[in-house]
């Protein structure tokens, strides 16, 4: 490689090395550094070199080893962020996943289900599978907003499931911030349960707003 590929490979590594531990990046991100095919393979060259690592087709990160697990996953959380920027897409968690980022179930699913606006696609990273399942506008009314999380939980749980015990769980898990929210967004649930049980968890904490 010429000194201006080199040159390349150093600019790419001090930026991910100034990014957030755990990020992920895709070679958009570098594009004002030189064109696609030079950041291509200056991204390869430093996977090469073990300075990055490729988690998923077109997404890169720096290792992260811990003294005792050895190299460490990234998170999908990190990995969603990514292909939502690179490919400006809206994204959802749903499904099991969803509620398992509230707390309201333990078990981590394999398969980690976003809803979103763009393509239906599946993604394979470190034996997990994410799954981008497109839907409708409507579902996505919430995306990236808390309330767009506690939605599809309580969906997945389904109606009979979402009892006092839940509605506890998630008032003793989110801020006061996020429950202006759940009760901002109560209207725009898919379902008029869901609707009354954003309005339980968020207006035991709340006061009423005042006309």
């Amino acid at each position: 490689m010429g000194k201006h590929s080199t040159s390349i490979a150093t600019q790419i590594q001090e930026r991910i090395l100034a990014g957030k531990p755990g990020q992920v990046f895709s070679p958009r991100d570098f594009l004002d550094l030189s064109s696609r095919d030079a950041i291509d393979h200056a991204l390869s060259r430093l996977c090469g070199d073990g300075s990055l690592r490729k988690v998923a087709r077109g997404l890169y990160a720096l290792p992260q080893r811990h003294p005792l697990f050895g190299e460490l996953s990234v998170t999908s959380d990190a990995i969603a962020k990514a292909l939502a920027g690179r490919d400006a897409l809206r994204l959802q968690p749903a499904g099991a996943y969803a509620a398992n980022q509230l707390g309201l179930t333990e078990q981590v699913p394999m398969k980690l289900l976003y809803l979103t606006d763009g393509p239906s696609r599946l993604i394979q990273v470190d034996g997990r599978e994410i799954v981008l399942k497109k839907t409708t506008p409507r579902n996505m009314e919430t995306a990236g907003r808390i309330s767009g999380t506690v939605i599809q939980a309580l969906r997945w749980l389904g109606k009979d499931a979402v009892n006092d015990q839940v509605i506890d769980k998630l008032r003793r898990r989110l801020s006061d911030s996020d429950l202006a929210v759940l009760r901002q967004d109560a209207p725009l649930a898919p379902a008029w349960w869901i609707t009354t049980a954003l309005r339980h968890v968020a207006d035991d904490r709340l006061p009423a707003t005042s006309n």
